[in-house]
């Protein structure tokens, strides 16, 4: 197993604090994408524990999720019993050659194999078809966030895809980004929980974990009890 495989599914270790502590991803950043994707027939592609995939569900998609972590996948079932979920990677998508509308993929992409999930993804698309990329982040804009976010900085040993270098021109149009965020309150326990579920966290030392804890939990006290947190949506629709 290579080190990025080790990292990206180390998220089973967290899978009940994940699926207690991730927000959901803004509502606005929802309605957003059913405007600009057939979200008819949905791949949400590393659902991890079904975060996104029960937004798309309400919004009337049918989805089909594909988790390679065995925990994250078991979580999901249990939440969303009625979706169709499948062991997979972006890499190697269990579906069949355009089976899908559009493909989203949720605190996921920047794990995946650029070149080799790109490829995947527009094999499994139809025409007409596109994906969407949503990332839940660290809001620097916000007092206690960009506060949490500067701790984490320099923890980041920087082992993340600088993904757009390898982004695929040839299969899918230019890159169209937003910002959506939604100002939801959060207690100093739900923050903890929310860091401890971040692969920063994850692989970090036990003692260098505590002291992330203790961080965490002195910021949050001195701050309001609300946050307003960012997803930030990149969409591009498949060529034919």
């Amino acid at each position: 197993m290579s080190e990025r495989d080790r990292l990206r599914l180390s998220f089973d270790r967290v899978v009940d604090a994940y699926e207690r502590a991730r927000p959901q991803y803004a509502p606005d950043a929802l309605a957003w994408l059913a405007v600009r994707l057939p979200l008819r027939r949905v791949l949400d592609l590393g659902a991890g524990t079904g975060k996104l995939t029960r937004q798309l569900v309400a919004l009337g998609a049918d989805v089909v999720a594909v988790e390679p972590g065995n925990e994250m996948r078991a979580m999901l079932q249990r939440v969303l019993p009625g979706v169709e979920a499948h062991a997979g990677s972006a890499e190697a998508i269990p579906l069949p050659d355009e089976s899908v509308d559009a493909v989203t993929a949720a605190q996921a992409f920047h794990w995946f194999r650029t070149g080799e999930a790109l490829a995947e993804i527009h094999r499994v698309l139809r025409p007409g078809g596109g994906f969407a990329l949503l990332w839940n982040q660290l809001n620097q804009d916000d007092p206690l966030l960009g506060a949490v976010d500067d701790l984490l900085r320099p923890r980041d040993p920087a082992r993340r895809s600088r993904w757009r270098e390898h982004y695929d021109s040839r299969r899918f149009g230019p890159l169209e980004e937003r910002a959506f965020y939604e100002v939801r309150p959060m207690s100093a326990d739900q923050l903890a929980a929310w860091v401890a579920s971040t692969s920063r966290v994850i692989t970090a030392p036990t003692e260098e974990q505590v002291e992330i804890d203790r961080e965490v939990r002195r910021l949050a006290a001195a701050h309001d009890k609300t946050v307003a947190i960012r997803t930030y949506v990149v969409v591009a629709e498949r060529l034919v």
